[in-house]
């Protein structure tokens, strides 16, 4: 009887780092030239920056997709909540980060079940993002 294979991660079903380092610079170049990155646009610049905004980004998705965890070895966590609790983040802002990354999904020409599953993880966790926050690190009245 021959062992049983490991499950293969959603990281390596859509292609591994280097198709996940594509999406997200696609993703951060719709954020910078698409009227729907606008908002979050300013609110990536009221933070570190785009260029934090990726590095950080691919580092938490590697892991978050069951790849290696360089988010967590670096920042000791991977509580998304917790890195976005100072962010105010409407609704809006969670539809549009999804409209974003489902068009550089497409513009990479993932598709498939895992890349279905991946869609249905950023949504789950994109709403659970949204807050009261009124402006910056305030809550609204």
């Amino acid at each position: 009887m021959e062992p049983v294979a490991a499950k293969e991660t959603l990281l390596a079903q859509i292609g591994g780092e280097t198709v996940l380092r594509g999406l997200v610079d696609c993703f951060y170049d719709l954020i910078e030239t698409d009227p729907r990155g606008e908002p979050l646009l300013r609110l990536h610049f009221r933070g570190h920056g785009l260029d934090h905004a990726r590095e950080e980004q691919f580092n938490f998705l590697c892991g978050f997709l069951g790849g290696p965890r360089h988010y967590l070895e670096k920042h000791g966590h991977m509580d998304v909540r917790l890195m976005h609790a100072h962010v105010p983040i409407s609704a809006g802002d969670a539809e549009d980060w999804l409209a974003l990354m489902d068009r550089a999904i497409a513009e990479m020409r993932l598709s498939g079940p895992q890349v279905d599953k991946m869609r249905l993880a950023f949504r789950r966790v994109a709403l659970t993002l949204v807050n009261d926050l009124g402006e910056w690190g305030v809550g609204s009245a």
